[in-house]
């Protein structure tokens, strides 16, 4: 290929990179492999019950952009599921559950990782051991609380063939 074509195509090449670049930082978070949003949810960086009540405008923006850009509802399914690969502190996305984690209210995450490996990444992206770990009725758990309604849960199947686990942040339980 002769230079000055060559030459052509590699600015064109990258007059188009800085395009789409410029695209993805204006419709995508920040960092396109995670979605930081929702960890700032999942990690109890941000509570959207504290956005309810002193920041509804922020809520909504939050919700509207997050069901119409990333997820998608059935209108029987408790949790939304991902409309394109999605990652949460490096691990890919299932579900998400915007209200609830378990039976208590919260924000979590279904992600596709073993229960070792995501109290692993949580461990290191909170730069926090979760201490308190239990093992029950088929169950593993664990539990970093780190205010006031603001709990870091992780559950998953006790089964070393366990390929999902659920993290997020509890804010309490509603009866």
């Amino acid at each position: 290929m002769p230079e000055n074509l060559l030459s052509s195509a590699t600015s064109k090449i990258s007059a188009l990179a800085a395009a789409s670049m410029m695209f993805l930082v204006g419709v995508v978070p920040a960092d396109a492999a995670d979605n930081l949003a929702i960890e700032r949810l999942a990690t109890c960086r941000d509570s959207w019950i504290d956005w309810k009540q002193n920041n509804p405008a922020q809520l909504k923006k939050f919700a509207d952009d997050f069901q119409s850009q990333f997820f998608l509802r059935k209108e029987t399914d408790p949790f939304l599921v991902p409309k394109s690969s999605q990652t949460v502190a490096g691990l890919p996305v299932a579900e998400v559950y915007p209200e609830s984690v378990g039976m208590g209210v919260g924000f979590s995450v279904k992600v596709n990782a073993s229960f070792d490996k995501t109290k692993a990444t949580l461990e290191k992206k909170l730069g926090q051991l979760l201490k308190q770990c239990e093992r029950g009725d088929n169950m593993r758990t664990c539990a970093l609380q780190l205010a006031e309604k603001k709990t870091i849960m992780l559950v998953a199947e006790d089964n070393p063939q366990s390929t999902t686990a659920l993290f997020g942040c509890y804010y309490f339980y509603e009866k």
